[in-house]
């Protein structure tokens, strides 16, 4: 056991061979808390921006920059901020291993950047002469770029030097135990330290090899005072034994925290990992809120804002359809729209419309499949299409309708329903609410075409049906405009 119970066989790194005493008493901060950090430090710099960029507006205009001026203004104050923000989570800027990345980070607030001006420059001419600023909106965006920036450089530069990492240790030894520490290695590297994993004094010998193992349950509370651990990642999702019990409850009596494993994977990934949960554990899976007033206050403005989008959506809509259905038309026999039924809320059957992306018959000879990325039905015109994802507008149809919402698990057919329910559990839980045009599975993962790829796209669909709101709807929406302008549909 000499070997497992190293922390690591390669070379320790500098933080591993501090003394412990520098361990101690240092601020870890939680997941959560270091969002809300960067969310405190972007909205001040945004809002920083806004004065200094009103006060430099004042100064070319040659007014005084007294309340006179500011109030008048004060909108600005919510409408920048507020765009600002939808577009970072559209881009996906408070990713902790996006904001861990000094260049990847700067790269993607250059594009928020753009993306807001763009947005601000499209409205601008499309309002009457005078009713917008026009050096207004330059001076915000660079001073805010700056700013940003450089609150974003400095937090990484405070995390380096004052050991801001939360170090964690990894009660278990099993697949979910690997799962939790690559998850971690992969997502949250720069925000957790893993100082290793305690496993059952009788699992010790089946512990995967890449794992860590520091010691048995007995030595929890040594580890975590030598350690200097503030947090114990409960790996054990079924019962747990007798000296892991012991040995946590000890740490928790000295204020150690307790998070499972599912809970963090779930804050991580914004998926939920339900292959390592078991049937008898549905409540770490499945919303048990039941229908509150604040859910059914939720699904009647998120029904009003469906019929608005649609009805705006499909009167812009009807201005291309001459130019796409001539397209399509000319690019493949076939008709023009393409229906298909497929599984709404409830398990009840709908027939969805598309425009159509195949050739005719496509299915004739193989049969229902999934789509390859290189699929030879697809048309020249489709491939247009699917990557624009101007081929799912006409489902606003549905969406009127009430088959279908704009956000929520996209809907599948019958047959792969019935397939994909025996090999993965938990996967008629997608038919608990309305299918929709986008989704959050869709903004976050690739086009799928295996079961495991159906596996991945349902922990992020369990991960919105559990934290669905307008917010998130409208993060949802913002990214899937994104991917369309960007051309990245599948």
């Amino acid at each position: 056991m000499a070997a497992k119970t190293a922390l690591d066989s390669g070379p320790r790194s500098p933080a591993d061979t501090k003394p412990m005493a520098r361990r101690h008493g240092t601020l870890q901060m939680r997941f959560s808390e270091r969002r809300l950090m960067l969310m405190v430090g972007d909205i001040a710099a945004t809002l920083i921006s806004v004065v200094i960029g009103l006060f430099l507006w004042a100064q070319r205009a040659k007014r005084p920059f007294t309340s006179d001026f500011i109030l008048p203004q004060a909108h600005w104050f919510i409408i920048l901020p507020a765009l600002w923000f939808l577009l970072a989570h559209a881009n996906d800027y408070y990713n902790l291993r996006v904001s861990a990345r000094v260049r990847t980070s700067l790269l993607r607030l250059a594009l928020i950047t753009v993306q807001l001006l763009v947005i601000y420059l499209v409205i601008f001419f499309l309002s009457p002469r005078g009713s917008l600023p026009r050096r207004f909106i330059v001076y915000y965006a660079v001073i805010s770029l700056v700013l940003t920036g450089s609150w974003r450089a400095l937090r990484l530069f405070l995390i380096g030097w004052t050991e801001f990492r939360r170090r964690v240790l990894i009660v278990g030894g099993g697949r979910a135990a690997e799962v939790i520490w690559q998850a971690i290695k992969q997502e949250a590297m720069a925000d957790y330290e893993i100082v290793g994993c305690v496993a059952s004094a009788h699992d010790l010998a089946a512990v995967a090899d890449s794992l860590h193992v520091l010691g048995a349950g007995a030595d929890l509370p040594a580890l975590v005072r030598q350690h200097g651990v503030s947090e114990l990642v409960m790996a054990y999702v079924n019962e747990i034994p007798a000296d892991i019990f012991d040995g946590v409850m000890a740490c928790y009596e000295q204020g150690t925290e307790l998070v499972p494993m599912t809970a963090l994977y779930e804050q991580i990934t914004g998926r939920i990992p339900i292959e390592h949960v078991g049937e008898h554990l549905w409540a770490l899976v499945l919303p048990v809120q039941g229908r509150t007033i604040a859910l059914r206050l939720y699904l009647v403005a998120k029904r009003l804002l469906d019929i608005m989008f649609a009805l705006v959506g499909l009167a812009g809509f009807v201005v291309l359809l001459p130019l796409l259905a001539l397209a399509i038309k000319l690019d493949s026999r076939g008709p023009v729209f393409y229906i298909q039924s497929r599984l709404g809320q409830g398990g009840r059957v709908f027939r969805m419309l598309k425009l159509r992306s195949m050739r005719k018959d496509a299915e004739r000879d193989t049969g229902p499949r999934w789509a390859a990325a290189n699929d030879s039905s697809i048309t020249r015109v489709g491939r247009v299409l699917r990557k624009t994802r101007l081929d799912e507008v006409p489902q606003l149809v549905n969406v009127l309708r009430g088959e279908m919402s704009i956000v929520g698990p996209r809907p599948e057919r019958p047959v792969m329903v019935e397939m994909l329910a025996r090999e993965i559990p938990y996967y008629r839980a997608r038919l608990a609410i309305k299918p929709g045009l986008t989704g959050w599975a869709q903004v976050r993962f690739r086009y799928g075409n295996s079961v495991e790829d159906a596996l991945r796209k349902l922990q992020y669909d369990l991960y919105y049906i559990r934290h669905q709101s307008l917010a998130l709807d409208a993060i949802i929406m913002a990214r899937t405009i994104g991917t369309m302008l960007m051309l990245q549909g599948t």
